[in-house]
Protein backbone atom coordinates (compact mmCIF):
# COMPACT_ATOMS: atom_id res chain seq x y z
CA UNK A 1 0.00 0.00 0.00
CA UNK A 2 1.38 3.62 -0.82
CA UNK A 3 0.22 7.09 0.40
CA UNK A 4 1.64 9.94 -0.35
CA UNK A 5 0.27 13.39 1.89
CA UNK A 6 1.58 15.75 -0.12
CA UNK A 7 -0.75 14.45 -3.22
CA UNK A 8 -3.56 13.60 -1.13
CA UNK A 9 -3.78 17.09 0.64
CA UNK A 10 -1.95 18.96 -2.06
CA UNK A 11 0.25 20.75 0.51
CA UNK A 12 3.93 20.55 1.02
CA UNK A 13 4.76 18.17 3.79
CA UNK A 14 6.61 20.85 5.97
CA UNK A 15 3.35 22.74 6.14
CA UNK A 16 1.22 19.92 7.08
CA UNK A 17 1.28 20.97 10.78
CA UNK A 18 -0.17 24.42 10.44
CA UNK A 19 -2.10 23.55 7.91
CA UNK A 20 -3.85 20.54 9.80
CA UNK A 21 -4.93 23.10 12.43
CA UNK A 22 -6.75 24.96 9.37
CA UNK A 23 -8.39 21.96 8.24
CA UNK A 24 -9.81 19.98 11.19
CA UNK A 25 -11.43 21.74 14.59
CA UNK A 26 -10.09 20.49 17.85
CA UNK A 27 -6.99 18.90 16.28
CA UNK A 28 -4.98 19.38 19.08
CA UNK A 29 -7.26 18.87 21.49
CA UNK A 30 -7.79 15.61 19.54
CA UNK A 31 -4.39 14.53 19.80
CA UNK A 32 -4.06 15.61 23.51
CA UNK A 33 -6.73 12.86 24.25
CA UNK A 34 -5.46 10.22 22.35
CA UNK A 35 -2.74 10.40 24.89
CA UNK A 36 -4.23 10.58 27.78
CA UNK A 37 -6.48 7.61 26.82
CA UNK A 38 -3.44 5.95 26.39
CA UNK A 39 -1.20 6.82 29.19
CA UNK A 40 -3.34 5.15 32.35
CA UNK A 41 -2.30 1.37 30.64
CA UNK A 42 1.68 2.53 31.31
CA UNK A 43 2.33 0.91 28.09
CA UNK A 44 6.15 -0.15 27.54
CA UNK A 45 5.57 -0.17 23.67
CA UNK A 46 3.03 1.78 21.42
CA UNK A 47 2.55 1.70 17.82
CA UNK A 48 1.32 4.77 16.40
CA UNK A 49 0.05 3.84 12.62
CA UNK A 50 0.15 6.02 9.72
CA UNK A 51 2.68 8.54 12.15
CA UNK A 52 3.04 11.25 9.57
CA UNK A 53 5.24 14.11 11.06
CA UNK A 54 5.08 12.47 14.39
CA UNK A 55 2.49 14.94 16.33
CA UNK A 56 0.49 12.16 17.79
CA UNK A 57 3.62 10.42 18.97
CA UNK A 58 4.91 13.29 20.60
CA UNK A 59 1.94 13.98 22.19
CA UNK A 60 2.31 10.36 23.56
CA UNK A 61 5.93 10.37 24.47
CA UNK A 62 4.96 13.71 26.87
CA UNK A 63 1.99 12.12 28.57
CA UNK A 64 3.64 8.52 28.71
CA UNK A 65 7.50 9.13 30.00
CA UNK A 66 8.91 5.60 30.26
CA UNK A 67 7.25 4.81 26.64
CA UNK A 68 8.94 3.71 23.18
CA UNK A 69 6.68 4.70 20.57
CA UNK A 70 7.50 3.25 16.77
CA UNK A 71 6.00 5.37 14.45
CA UNK A 72 5.02 2.97 11.42
CA UNK A 73 4.15 4.56 8.14
CA UNK A 74 4.66 4.54 4.16
CA UNK A 75 5.34 7.80 3.41
CA UNK A 76 9.42 8.37 3.54
CA UNK A 77 9.02 12.16 3.24
CA UNK A 78 6.56 11.95 6.64
CA UNK A 79 9.04 9.80 8.87
CA UNK A 80 12.08 11.67 7.86
CA UNK A 81 10.02 14.84 9.05
CA UNK A 82 9.31 12.84 12.40
CA UNK A 83 13.24 12.29 12.49
CA UNK A 84 13.85 15.62 13.08
CA UNK A 85 10.66 16.44 15.46
CA UNK A 86 11.16 14.01 18.25
CA UNK A 87 15.39 13.57 18.18
CA UNK A 88 15.00 14.86 21.41
CA UNK A 89 13.08 12.09 22.99
CA UNK A 90 16.80 9.77 21.45
CA UNK A 91 15.69 6.21 21.86
CA UNK A 92 12.35 6.18 22.81
CA UNK A 93 11.56 6.44 19.04
CA UNK A 94 11.71 4.39 16.43
CA UNK A 95 11.18 4.47 12.81
CA UNK A 96 9.06 1.96 10.74
CA UNK A 97 8.41 1.79 7.08
CA UNK A 98 5.55 -0.75 6.84
CA UNK A 99 1.75 0.02 5.90
CA UNK A 100 -0.78 -1.08 8.66
CA UNK A 101 -2.17 -3.03 6.67
CA UNK A 102 0.92 -5.85 7.26
CA UNK A 103 1.16 -7.74 10.66
CA UNK A 104 1.88 -5.52 13.65
CA UNK A 105 4.58 -6.67 15.81
CA UNK A 106 3.46 -7.29 19.40
CA UNK A 107 3.48 -4.33 21.76
CA UNK A 108 1.17 -2.63 24.55
CA UNK A 109 -0.80 0.12 23.13
CA UNK A 110 -1.73 1.34 19.72
CA UNK A 111 -2.51 4.83 18.38
CA UNK A 112 -3.80 6.82 15.10
CA UNK A 113 -4.36 10.15 14.38
CA UNK A 114 -6.49 10.70 11.03
CA UNK A 115 -4.70 7.61 9.19
CA UNK A 116 -7.04 4.64 9.40
CA UNK A 117 -9.95 6.66 7.31
CA UNK A 118 -7.52 5.77 4.09
CA UNK A 119 -9.21 2.39 4.46
CA UNK A 120 -12.00 2.31 2.10
CA UNK A 121 -14.59 -0.74 3.82
CA UNK A 122 -15.73 -1.50 6.75
CA UNK A 123 -14.73 -5.10 6.72
CA UNK A 124 -10.92 -4.34 5.85
CA UNK A 125 -11.35 -2.36 9.02
CA UNK A 126 -12.35 -4.37 11.21
CA UNK A 127 -10.08 -7.17 9.81
CA UNK A 128 -7.27 -4.31 10.24
CA UNK A 129 -9.06 -3.82 14.04
CA UNK A 130 -8.51 -7.68 14.36
CA UNK A 131 -5.03 -7.24 13.47
CA UNK A 132 -4.49 -4.38 16.13
CA UNK A 133 -6.29 -6.76 18.85
CA UNK A 134 -3.90 -9.37 17.72
CA UNK A 135 -0.63 -7.41 18.33
CA UNK A 136 -2.02 -6.26 21.79
CA UNK A 137 -0.56 -7.75 25.24
CA UNK A 138 -3.37 -8.72 27.15
CA UNK A 139 -3.64 -5.23 28.85
CA UNK A 140 -3.39 -3.90 25.94
CA UNK A 141 -5.42 -0.71 24.65
CA UNK A 142 -5.90 1.10 21.29
CA UNK A 143 -7.18 4.67 20.81
CA UNK A 144 -7.83 6.15 17.29
CA UNK A 145 -8.62 10.01 16.68
CA UNK A 146 -10.20 9.99 13.56
CA UNK A 147 -13.45 11.29 11.48
CA UNK A 148 -16.94 10.34 11.56
CA UNK A 149 -19.97 10.92 9.24
CA UNK A 150 -23.94 9.92 10.06
CA UNK A 151 -25.48 7.60 7.77
CA UNK A 152 -28.44 9.81 7.08
CA UNK A 153 -28.14 12.71 4.78
CA UNK A 154 -29.16 15.97 6.80
CA UNK A 155 -27.14 14.99 9.52
CA UNK A 156 -24.31 14.13 7.07
CA UNK A 157 -24.60 17.66 5.66
CA UNK A 158 -24.99 19.26 8.84
CA UNK A 159 -21.41 17.76 10.35
CA UNK A 160 -19.83 18.84 6.71
CA UNK A 161 -20.88 22.19 7.04
CA UNK A 162 -19.72 22.39 11.17
CA UNK A 163 -16.88 21.62 9.62
CA UNK A 164 -17.02 24.10 6.73
CA UNK A 165 -17.63 26.72 9.07
CA UNK A 166 -14.29 26.33 11.04
CA UNK A 167 -12.15 26.34 7.72
CA UNK A 168 -14.27 29.62 6.69
CA UNK A 169 -12.67 30.86 10.39
CA UNK A 170 -9.57 29.91 9.16
CA UNK A 171 -9.34 31.97 6.24
CA UNK A 172 -10.53 29.05 3.83
CA UNK A 173 -13.12 30.22 1.77
CA UNK A 174 -16.50 28.26 1.81
CA UNK A 175 -16.21 27.37 -1.43
CA UNK A 176 -12.41 26.30 -1.14
CA UNK A 177 -13.67 24.10 1.96
CA UNK A 178 -16.26 21.86 0.13
CA UNK A 179 -13.94 21.29 -2.51
CA UNK A 180 -11.78 19.90 -0.34
CA UNK A 181 -14.14 17.15 1.13
CA UNK A 182 -14.65 16.45 -2.91
CA UNK A 183 -10.73 16.16 -3.06
CA UNK A 184 -9.87 13.98 -0.22
CA UNK A 185 -13.15 11.31 -1.54
CA UNK A 186 -10.58 9.88 -3.49
CA UNK A 187 -8.91 8.33 -0.41
CA UNK A 188 -10.65 8.87 2.70
CA UNK A 189 -14.02 7.20 3.91
CA UNK A 190 -15.81 7.99 6.92
CA UNK A 191 -17.82 5.65 8.58
CA UNK A 192 -20.86 6.48 11.16
CA UNK A 193 -19.81 6.14 14.59
CA UNK A 194 -21.61 3.51 15.68
CA UNK A 195 -20.54 1.36 12.90
CA UNK A 196 -17.21 2.20 13.97
CA UNK A 197 -17.79 1.25 17.55
CA UNK A 198 -19.64 -2.28 16.08
CA UNK A 199 -15.88 -2.97 13.89
CA UNK A 200 -13.91 -2.46 17.35
CA UNK A 201 -16.31 -4.91 19.25
CA UNK A 202 -16.29 -7.72 16.62
CA UNK A 203 -12.56 -7.47 16.74
CA UNK A 204 -12.79 -8.31 20.40
CA UNK A 205 -12.32 -4.96 22.09
CA UNK A 206 -14.86 -3.44 25.11
CA UNK A 207 -15.21 0.21 22.84
CA UNK A 208 -16.35 3.45 23.57
CA UNK A 209 -15.99 7.02 22.05
CA UNK A 210 -14.52 9.07 25.15
CA UNK A 211 -14.40 12.55 22.65
CA UNK A 212 -16.05 13.82 20.81
CA UNK A 213 -15.63 17.33 18.06
CA UNK A 214 -17.45 17.37 15.32
CA UNK A 215 -16.23 16.24 12.92
CA UNK A 216 -13.49 14.30 14.79
CA UNK A 217 -13.68 11.52 17.23
CA UNK A 218 -11.32 9.39 20.06
CA UNK A 219 -12.50 5.97 20.28
CA UNK A 220 -11.12 3.61 22.92
CA UNK A 221 -10.89 0.21 22.55
CA UNK A 222 -9.65 -2.10 25.41
CA UNK A 223 -8.54 -5.64 25.13
CA UNK A 224 -10.80 -8.10 26.91
CA UNK A 225 -9.34 -10.58 29.37
CA UNK A 226 -9.19 -13.82 28.01
CA UNK A 227 -11.76 -16.20 29.47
Amino acid sequence: MSHSVRRHLRLEIDEYDSIIRQFLPGYEEMLEQVARAVAPSGPGRVLDLGAGTGALSEAVLRECGESVVELVDVDDEMLALARTRLQRFGERIRLRRQSFHDTLPRCDAVVASLALHHVPDLDLKARLYGRIHEALAPSGVFVNGDITMPDDPAREAADYAVWAAHMVSCGIPEQRAFRHFEEWSDEDTYFPLERELEAMTRAGFDAGCVWRRIPAVVLVGRKRAAA
